[in-house]
């Protein structure tokens, strides 16, 4: 067996190559369900391992006190629902099938914490892993590598970001369909810490893919020294969904609620049949989402959309403005990223734009550079909106707009570009203080952007203009003057040459 210690990176490593040396045709962002349900199969089972041979010595033959000791404590596994018994029963023809017998008993004993965490895979689908020959190759590597990997005495805070490097590691193969199930980490880092969570805060993420994002705006509260705060997330692709739960439950954020659905057309996270309040809201949604529901969005039971509705093909403003609704009035925060053309798009989304800066609640539109995602090579933006700013807020009189031009804030990469802890704080520092920063940030007052229209192009804010260094034509004379001596004597060699070979 691997030895139990590890470290982060070791972890990591390790991880990947177990998960990626079984790989076969199957479709990356199809896998990638596979290996990190057999991950989280793998921990829950030798935790419980390890749970089970220490209430043996306290309770001794009672089953069934036991059983429900480790219900009770976090969960309970039953015989023929371990890793160790399926690895025994790795040659048999129909693995897949006893797989599932496995993953179903373990939700069916755990149906408060697990119930329905293995849904939406089957190990056992001909039409997803190909015919018995491929797939048993296939599960029988995934199951020999992960038996090889010890997590007994692994600690939540490593196996989680571990899970989350695994994600972010399939996301960067996944190439566009990467979108749908995560954020990159130094991006996602970027907007937890931009919308700075406190103690006691209720944080939510609308579209929260595989709760990388939700997760990392939680940490920034641990990092004040509390654990109070509550996570609230909703996402619409079961499989996703799946992926993070799976995710909070490996970073020990079990009461973390999350809901399965569409966030437009049939929100998830009420309170007395009305939307609940947040102080946090945080998300990536899918850029410029086609057929998100314009057409019932007038008639909306909770009235969201009040100032306008999106255009029928770009659900961007949809999700902001759930997103506004959502957040607490005159208290709550919402960090936001966007396409550019949020800031100047015309028509409906204009006039709702318009409105949100007639209500004095964005704080702040920061633009990121180009490539730094797998799903698309465009340039992104922020939005800081912030209804602490609203009348009766704490916050009523800042009046103005902050812009930060981050554009040129990245490392170079191959496939994509990267956005480092460097960059990562240059902006969060002019973002805390401020401050105008000669061709980098600068501060708008209302009078300004109405002089826009009211449109939020960060460009028309902050001078990026580089002047050439301007061309002394009377030196470049000069020098072509040196050269013409010798450009001179060059021809008449060269027509010597040629007189010599008779060519006229």
């Amino acid at each position: 067996m691997t030895p139990k210690k590890y470290t982060q990176e070791d972890l990591n490593s390790i991880l990947w190559a177990a998960a990626d040396s079984s790989r076969s045709s199957v479709d990356g962002s199809i896998y990638k369900d596979y290996a990190l349900a057999m991950l989280f199969f793998k921990y829950i089972s030798d935790k419980s391992k390890k749970q089970l041979e220490e209430y043996k010595k306290r309770f001794g033959t009672d089953k069934e006190r036991i059983a429900q000791k480790m219900r009770n404590d976090r969960f309970y596994l039953p015989p023929k629902a371990t890793f160790d018994y399926i690895y025994g029963a790795i040659e048999n023809d129909n693995i897949g099938e006893e797989i599932n017998k496995a993953l179903h008993a373990i939700e069916d004993n755990n149906k408060e914490k697990l119930g329905g965490v293995f849904s939406a895979i089957d190990f056992n689908s001909e039409a997803t892993l190909g015919k018995l020959e491929q797939r048993n190759k296939m599960i029988r590597h995934l199951i020999d590598d992960f038996y090889k990997i010890d997590f007994s005495d692994v600690k939540e805070d490593v196996i989680g970001d571990a899970y989350m490097y695994m994600i972010e590691r399939f996301g960067a193969d996944a190439g566009k369909k990467a979108g749908e199930f995560f954020t990159r980490r130094s991006v996602a880092s970027l907007v937890a810490r931009l919308a700075d969570p406190q103690a006691g805060d209720r944080i939510c993420d609308p579209a929260m893919g595989s709760a990388g994002l939700l997760l990392l705006a939680g940490e920034e509260v641990e990092k004040k020294g509390s654990k109070n705060y509550a996570l609230y997330g909703q996402e619409s692709t079961g499989s996703t969904y799946q992926l993070a739960r799976m995710n909070v439950y490996l970073h020990g954020k079990d009461h973390a609620r999350l809901e399965w659905g569409d966030t437009l057309n049939g929100p998830q996270l009420l309170e007395n049949d009305k939307l609940m309040k947040f102080d946090i809201c945080v998300a990536n949604p899918p850029f410029s989402l086609k057929k998100w529901g314009a057409e019932s969005a007038e008639s909306d039971k909770y009235k969201r959309f009040w100032r306008g509705v999106p255009p029928k093909d770009k659900g961007d403003f949809a999700f902001i403005t759930h997103m506004v609704e959502t957040a607490k009035p005159k208290k709550g925060k919402v960090v936001v990223i966007v396409p550019h053309g949020v800031l100047f798009r015309g028509g409906a989304e204009g006039k709702i734009r318009e409105q949100f800066i007639r209500e004095n609640i964005i704080d702040a539109v920061i633009g990121l550079p180009a490539n730094l995602f797998s799903t698309t090579g465009i340039p992104v933006a922020i939005l800081v909106i912030d209804r602490s700013r609203e009348k009766g807020g704490a916050n009523e009189n800042k009046k103005d707009i902050l812009f930060i031009e981050a554009s040129k804030e990245f490392r170079s990469g191959k496939a994509q570009n990267h956005l480092d802890e460097v960059h990562i704080e240059k902006i969060l520092d002019t973002y805390k203080k401020r401050k105008e920063v000669k061709k980098f940030a600068h501060i708008a007052n209302f009078k300004e952007i109405q002089e826009n229209d009211f449109n939020l192009n960060i460009t028309r804010y902050v001078d990026t203009f580089v002047e050439e260094e301007p061309i002394d034509i009377s030196a470049n004379l000069k020098e072509l003057e040196k050269l013409n001596p010798e450009i001179e004597k060059l021809e008449k060699e060269m027509r010597k040459y040629l007189k010599e070979l008779n060519i006229k």
